[in-house]
């Protein structure tokens, strides 16, 4: 297929995609959807420094449930919701696999698995860990979620963050995808020519000449979108476009995160 076929039917897929997504957000439009993106990144960071800093199960199991209430309100479907948190829970997973047993906690043994004995401290800390790491995420999932990148980088660089570091944000997320697409897409070549993985020195040179691959073309791509942006009149500046003002669903919303907080420092001080 010629290459500006195929540009026209990536751009025709592009273009059906964003249709789509922007027809699942307007199905699920809720209250965190519509409110200022400056206060959710607001919202997020004190959130997760306050619940990172608690000791407290009582007050960690507060903030997973101020987190609940988020997603719930949040308007994201309970499937991508749970998802999510799996992958977290992957990585916490192995902090019960060391954590809990003397070795790693020493303390009061509570009991014996083997030759391995578990400790009362150790397994206060890894639940510790587990209700915190789960109200983080949950609560970023909830915010986050509820807004496109390209809203919450236009509102991180309102609140001051340095304009380079919001220009690299917004073309790494745009440009991953299209890498993701040519790394298939040279392992849809390999599998044409019949490779089959294993453990031989033959698949260890086949895949580290996919990533050289890949690694070329980007290079060779971000010069081209580079040369691209130069002639469209880019001169080392990123606009970003996005308006913001505060509105009766913004109060509400801070009214609510001031109440959450107040439960958690109230849990944590009882």
């Amino acid at each position: 297929m010629p290459a500006h076929h195929q540009s026209l039917t990536w751009s025709k897929n592009m273009s059906e995609h964003h249709k789509s997504q922007g027809k699942r957000l307007a199905r699920r439009e809720s209250a965190l959807k519509k409110a200022d993106p400056r206060l959710k990144i607001i919202a997020v960071v004190v959130w997760s420094f306050l619940l990172a800093l608690t000791e407290q199960i009582g007050a960690a199991m507060a903030g997973l449930a101020g987190s609940v209430i988020l997603a719930m309100i949040s308007g994201l479907p309970a499937k991508d919701i749970l998802k999510r948190l799996l992958t977290v829970n992957f990585f916490i997973l192995f902090l019960w696999l060391v954590l809990p047993f003397s070795f790693s906690y020493p303390g009061e043994v509570m009991a014996r698995l083997g030759p391995l004995e578990i400790t009362r401290q150790g397994l206060r800390l890894t639940c510790l860990l587990t209700i915190k790491g789960n109200a983080v995420a949950l609560g970023a999932i909830a915010f986050f979620g509820a807004s496109s990148v390209f809203e919450l980088t236009a509102a991180a660089r309102r609140l001051g963050a340095p304009e380079k570091m919001t220009a690299i944000f917004v073309l790494m997320f745009r440009y991953v995808q299209v890498i993701g697409q040519e790394c298939a897409r040279l392992r849809l070549a390999m599998k044409a020519r019949g490779f089959k993985p294993s453990m031989s020195m033959h698949s260890y040179r086949s895949y580290a000449n996919l990533i050289g691959m890949i690694l070329i073309r980007s290079l060779d791509r971000a010069s081209r979108i580079h040369a691209a942006m130069r002639c469209r009149g880019y001169n080392g500046r990123f606009w970003l476009s996005g308006e913001f003002n505060f509105k009766k669903i913004d109060w509400a919303l801070g009214s609510l995160m001031i109440l959450l907080i107040c439960g958690v420092l109230a849990f944590a001080f009882v």
